[in-house]
């Protein structure tokens, strides 16, 4: 059979591979994603924070971040665990996260990083007014506890208001007028009025639907581990449960994308980070703003009815086991900051876990692989692979079509590295 010039395969089905399926959908590609998990299993984006966050345009490699890290190690509550490996990739990993942790780098991506959620929560709001997935567009409070991480944050506001977002330095009693649904025990906070939050299974599931809809086909339980390539193109990807071929090939399987394109000879550095989510379905209070618990680097999220807490960056190979430590200091952070919870309230919530894919810079990997002209690679989001999931499917969609990208993508090149 003749293959339609606009045959597009996309290996991955969390929010990366699907925003990807949309948006080229919409430009008239016949589209099949192949997705690892099974339907009921869900991505690594199903049950995470759920937040869009124009406001956090600093990497995760920046100052300071090396330092805390290195003291948290020695806390098995704390929110950040590198579990010990004789891996050369994890070793080299860290070398280039040290590299890139320093004030040049954050001043050389931040505005990048602004324009690319930005962009992509005016996506969300055009999505959100053709179907209902909860989003809610009050703004996000960086809940602080003590004086010196507010000033620190009050910095961060700064840089903010100087990219041109709406950033608020808050005392405690504002914060409490802002959001009286919730007893807060804080110092201050800061409140960035642009950033949203959804609830992601919903959107997720909005998404699926659409591109049923649309004539696209989702593939579960469909791992794929080989990429067959000649003459400066792929032709086709395989795993157990069969050979797909087609004109064009994104790789956007989060943390399962590194040992894939290492097939066609690209470099791509990048370390699994576990993450955790525990959802009260009938919390003792609820409050109508999403957060974060600075200091316990946690994020909470209303969706709905029901609270979910979210935290922890766990680095260490594609291990999905349970460290109850972990689980405990998002529990510990929330009644330490919410004061009428108690440790009892999550008694029998089942935690979520799930594997972000995060490169050693901080900046997702996004373009075309240089070797290959049909493929293009997207993935490395980190912690923020739901905020930027629409503007990666758009941008992606603009690389199909050899369009310029409206965004400038040097600083994503997937073979950066290389």
């Amino acid at each position: 059979m003749q293959q339609s010039p606009k045959e597009l395969v996309i290996v991955g089905g969390g929010v990366i591979g699907l925003s990807t399926a949309y948006y080229a959908l919409k430009e008239g590609y016949d589209v099949t994603v192949l997705d690892r998990s099974l339907p009921h299993e869900g991505s690594c984006s199903s049950a995470n924070a759920g937040m869009i966050v124009p406001s956090h345009f600093t990497p995760l490699a920046a100052p300071g971040v090396i330092g805390k890290g290195l003291r948290w190690l020695l806390d098995k509550e704390s929110p950040f665990y590198v579990r010990p490996s004789l891996s050369l990739q994890l070793a080299h990993w860290g070398w280039l996260f040290c590299q890139h942790a320093n004030q040049t780098h954050v001043e050389a991506v931040r505005e990048v990083l602004c324009k690319l959620n930005l962009e992509s929560r005016r996506l969300f709001q055009e999505l959100a007014r053709e179907d209902d997935f909860g989003l809610q567009s009050r703004g996000l409070l960086m809940l602080c506890q003590s004086q010196k991480t507010l000033d620190e944050e009050a910095e961060v506001a700064h840089q903010a208001r100087e990219l041109g977002l709406k950033a608020e330095l808050l005392d405690a009693a504002t914060a409490s007028k802002l959001d009286p649904n919730i007893e807060m025990n804080i110092a201050g906070a800061v409140h960035f009025a642009e950033d949203c939050h959804l609830d992601p299974a919903r959107f997720l599931a909005s998404l699926g639907k659409r591109i049923e809809q649309m004539g696209g086909k989702i593939i579960h339980n469909c791992p794929i581990d080989k990429i067959t390539f000649r003459d400066g193109k792929v032709s086709a990807v395989s795993g157990s449960s069969g050979t797909f071929d087609a004109r064009h090939f994104v790789i956007a399987g989060g943390s399962w994308s590194t040992d894939l394109v290492r097939q066609v000879g690209l470099k791509l550095p990048m370390q699994s980070g576990k993450g955790y989510s525990l959802t009260l379905s009938h919390p003792t209070q609820l409050p109508q703003l999403c957060s974060i618990l600075t200091e316990a680097k946690v994020a909470v999220t209303p969706m709905g009815n029901s609270l979910r807490f979210a935290g922890t960056m766990e680095i260490g190979g594609h291990n999905t086991d349970i460290n109850p430590a972990r689980v405990r200091g998002i529990v510990k952070a929330a009644i330490r900051y919410f004061p009428n919870f108690k440790i009892s309230d999550f008694d029998g919530i089942e935690p979520w876990v799930g594997l972000r894919p995060v490169s050693p810079d901080g900046m997702p990997y996004l373009g075309k692989v240089p070797s290959l002209d049909n493929l293009v690679v997207a993935t490395g989001h980190a912690m923020m692979g739901l905020s930027l999931g629409p503007v990666t499917g758009k941008l992606v969609t603009e690389l199909l079509m050899m369009r310029r990208p409206s965004i400038g993508l040097n600083s994503l090149s997937p073979s950066r590295f290389s």
